[in-house]
C-alpha cells in the first residue's frame, strides 16, 4: 500500500501539518480567509505556505475520489 493512499496517514497529516499552528485559529484557515478577502499584502512566501499546509487536504480529497471511483467500478 502506498503511503499516500493510507487513510490514517492522510487524516493525521491533515490534522497536524494541515492545521498547525492551531491557535488563535488554524493557520490554513487564516490564509484562506486572507485570500478570500483579496490577498492584499500577500507575498510569494504566503502562497507557498498555503500550498504546503493545503497539500494534505488535496491528498485526502484525491483519496476520497479514488475510493468512490473504485466502488463504482465494482458495481
Amino acid at each position: 500500500m502506498n503511503i499516500f493512499n493510507d487513510w490514517r496517514i492522510l487524516i493525521l497529516l491533515c490534522l497536524t501539518l494541515g492545521l498547525a499552528p492551531f491557535f488563535p485559529e488554524p493557520h490554513l484557515w487564516g490564509k484562506l480567509k486572507w485570500i478570500a478577502g483579496g490577498a492584499t499584502g500577500m507575498t510569494p512566501k504566503d502562497y507557498f505556505d498555503v500550498a504546503l499546509h493545503g497539500f494534505p487536504f488535496v491528498l485526502l480529497i484525491r483519496r476520497v475520489f479514488v475510493a468512490i471511483r473504485r466502488k463504482d467500478e465494482k458495481n
